[in-house]
């Protein structure tokens, strides 16, 4: 019996291992490709859409935009392309969430920082109170990257339409006209300019699954 088993011993061992092989090729094919949603103005909560977006189920995109960074140079989807990035709103005056937001926008460009094929971008909700001058201050305050992290401002009316609009991540403000609530939502654009996801700019764990659905949305890509 023992010569036996040590006459065939070795195809013993080459059997396991074109088994193990196999059912390791087997799982590979089998098991499920992590996917990113897309997301529709349907989908969204009808509080972040604008009214004449609700009932959108297909083809939304990131509109066109121009706006100024805080170096004064003008930045528009062309600065984006082919890009993956996180897009978010704030104001420089803000002492609740935005620092919170900023400072999670920066540990992002950190993680990030070696990727080129990753960007962030931050629009001001106050541009009459947010000057290049200021958010020039506020950039090297904070530790923005300018090669990797613009600082935006522009006409009040383009910014509150692209929040509305484009990213369905700011609510309307019904006492005042062309105004906006801001929220503490980071949104996850695709280089099809498409919303991939919607995440809590103040939750830590929430910033670790945007990092996380980085990463399979590269693989899709």
């Amino acid at each position: 019996m023992l010569q036996f088993f040590s006459k065939y011993k070795f195809f013993a061992v080459v059997l396991l291992a074109l088994s193990a092989i196999i059912i390791s090729m087997i799982y590979s094919i089998l098991k499920p490709v992590p996917s990113l949603p897309i997301y529709q103005p349907a989908q969204v909560n009808a509080k972040m859409v604008d009214s004449t977006l609700q009932h959108v189920k297909k083809y939304h995109t990131i509109s066109d935009f121009s706006l100024l960074n805080q170096n004064g140079e003008t930045i528009t989807q062309a600065d984006y392309e082919g890009k993956i990035y996180v897009a978010d709103f704030f104001f420089t005056t803000c002492q609740t969430i935005c620092p919170i937001m900023t400072g999670h926008m920066k540990e992002i460009q950190q993680k990030l920082q070696d990727d080129p094929t990753i960007k962030l971008l931050s629009h001001s909700v106050t541009p009459e109170i947010d000057s290049i001058a200021r958010l020039k201050k506020y950039a090297l305050e904070k530790g923005v990257d300018d090669k990797k992290w613009n600082l935006v401002t522009g006409d009040k009316k383009h910014i509150y339409t692209l929040a509305r609009k484009s990213y369905l991540a700011a609510k309307d403000n019904p006492y005042k006209e062309n105004d906006l609530i801001h929220t503490e939502n980071f949104v996850l654009v695709d280089t099809k300019k498409r919303i991939r996801g919607f995440y809590d700019g103040t939750d830590p764990e929430a910033i670790s699954k945007l990092l996380e659905d980085i990463k399979i949305l590269k693989l899709e890509e």
